[in-house]
């Protein structure tokens, strides 16, 4: 886990339709970046409605929201188009980002341990800090606490 006030790494995937985003891409912008583990789960897909719902407070502040899992672009693409998504979302399949901001972690479920994504959001700043990190956040309360912390 990356810590409040340290330079956000730096990373260039691929969005939904294919097309290269970087994080620089956003510098004079707070941005939203969360990671999760798939799309079309149970509390991925209420996490990504509910920014869906909040995404228009967000863009009033002049913030990016951006999701990003280890799902392929076509899986990205269903997932958006299926819950009318209107954010950015990164297809990962490599771990560059999720490794880079220490989000791929040993789980315990049921007993087993595998790695996988903990479910985490951070807030980068104008100059691309970290100024907050969540780890193991509500999928449903998530983006609703950000807006609120944004003011």
């Amino acid at each position: 886990m990356l810590e409040i006030g340290t330079k956000a790494p730096q990373f260039t995937l691929p969005d939904k339709d294919g097309n290269a985003v970087s994080l620089s891409d956003f510098l004079g912008k707070k941005v939203v970046l969360y990671f999760y583990s798939r799309d079309n789960t149970p509390g991925c897909t209420r996490q990504a409605c509910a920014f869906a719902k909040s995404y228009e407070g967000f863009k009033r502040k002049g913030v990016v929201v951006i999701g990003v899992s280890k799902d392929s672009v076509a899986s990205h693409r269903k997932f958006a188009e299926k819950h009318a998504l209107p954010f950015i979302l990164l297809s990962d399949p490599e771990r560059q980002a999720i490794e880079a901001y220490g989000v791929w972690q040993e789980k315990k479920n049921y007993g087993k341990v595998s790695m996988s994504v903990v479910r985490t959001t951070y807030l980068i700043d104008e100059q691309g800090m970290i100024e907050r990190v969540m780890p193991k956040v509500k999928p449903d309360t998530n983006a609703e606490e950000i807006l609120a912390y944004l003011g």
